[in-house]
């Protein structure tokens, strides 16, 4: 990493991790300075109890008790009552639970609605399903809600760490649409709201963070992945050919990028940047310097957004949904999930999903486990990266998209 890169990184994981010590501290009644004690020597407490972390957990209240498996049941069956078949505690799988806790969808009296919805995964061009954000996807979702008539504001449930800037730009307009169209356009950023989840979240009327939501990262890059390196050095493989003009096989995944199209290709980014710096400018009223200085590509939490002005408020999403319906002068209204419709073969595949989680679950909590070899997790890693490097498939190889991730 570079010198830079540590130093944007420390500063905002510094600030999750104050927000992270200041949360446990407050639930666990005890001083935020125990915390940094027990992270930073860790050992020094392990070698008290041999090595026994549990007992180290107990002692530090971090845990109220220390039981094993069995006792646990036990103590779940005590409070809670046994199950029919007297081998586990009174429970509900979650389908289940769902199902009962549920509202009946009744005919609605009420003519007003704040309209959410959810823009989640890596932004690509065209039109995707749930998971990843289509610019054309999610851009009819918007033209769907802005025209429908019972919807007076909406509000876009943002969690990306962004993608393509052609989609971006596509859902941005969107925005700029509805907001002409006279309803007003809140962002409830989840965990990520970075780069191209920035931009498409930058002239909302209101934009609402939580405290460690990474956001920002207003920063372009231009990318084509190409193979020269292991199929000449490694393989012995080489591609040659010839061409009528400068551009014919200018980008080839086994021959490179000629120097003319990585120059083009630079120029663009360079275009595209003072774009996102425009757009920012005129959508948080900041002057295209001011924002320049904290761009860049660099990220921050929801906390430092909101003291930087890239973010107005801090809260959740029902939070974001009562300042919809107060921008829109709202009293009494309901809340509409705009969502894409499901085929007749989708619908028929969740109805079966649904009957058959409970069976498949079983009813013993003990029976669940996520426990992950070291094998499979570095298989998922590989396969959580070159979904990443699939999923580029801007058509002017230009893309906003933060290369940022947290981990427990």
């Amino acid at each position: 990493m570079s010198v830079e890169a540590k130093e944007a990184n420390i500063a905002f994981l510094n600030d999750l991790w104050g927000l992270y010590k200041a949360d446990i501290a407050a639930q666990r009644s005890f001083d935020v300075s125990k915390i940094d004690a027990l992270a930073n020597n860790p050992l020094s407490y392990l070698q008290k109890f041999d090595g026994d972390a549990a007992q180290v957990a107990l002692n530090e209240k971090l845990v109220d008790s220390v039981r094993t498996r069995i006792d646990s049941k036990a103590y779940l069956m005590e409070i809670f009552g046994e199950n029919d078949k007297k081998n586990s505690f009174n429970q509900i799988d979650f389908q289940k639970y769902l199902k009962l806790t549920r509202s009946p969808v009744l005919p609605s009296n009420q003519s007003d609605a704040v309209a959410v919805i959810v823009a989640k995964g890596i932004i690509r061009d065209g039109t995707h399903k749930e998971g990843t954000i289509g610019g054309d996807s999610l851009s009819k979702l918007i033209a769907k809600a802005r025209n429908d008539d019972s919807v007076k504001s909406l509000v876009l449930r943002v969690d990306s760490r962004g993608g393509s800037a052609f989609a971006s730009e596509l859902i941005r307009q969107e925005v700029l649409e509805t907001k002409k169209a006279g309803k007003p356009v809140i962002v409830s950023m989840g965990s990520y709201a970075a780069s191209g989840g920035y931009w498409i979240s930058a002239n909302a009327d209101e934009i609402w963070a939580a405290p460690t939501t990474i956001t920002g990262s207003i920063g372009v890059f231009g990318l084509f992945p190409t193979l020269e390196k292991p199929f000449n050095d490694i393989l012995g493989i080489y591609r040659d050919g010839v061409g009528t003009n400068t551009l014919t096989g200018g980008i080839d995944i086994m021959s490179g990028v000629r120097p003319e199209l990585g120059n083009m290709i630079q120029l663009s980014v360079e275009t595209i940047y003072d774009k996102f710096l425009t757009l920012v400018a005129e959508g948080r009223g900041m002057e295209k310097e001011e924002v320049d200085k904290i761009a860049q590509g660099r990220v921050w939490s929801g906390q430092k957004a909101m003291e930087l002005g890239l973010v107005d408020k801090i809260g959740e999403l029902e939070d974001a949904i009562a300042a919809a319906a107060t921008k829109a002068n709202l009293e009494n209204y309901e809340v509409k999930h705009i969502k894409r419709e499901l085929s007749p073969k989708e619908q028929l595949m969740q109805e079966i999903l649904q009957t058959s989680t409970a069976a498949w679950v079983g009813d013993d909590f003990s029976t669940l486990s996520n426990q992950q070899s070291f094998i499979d997790k570095l298989k998922q890693n590989m396969a959580e990266e070159l979904q990443i490097i699939e999923s580029f498939d801007d058509p002017n190889h230009i893309y906003a998209h933060c290369f940022c991730s947290l981990e427990n």
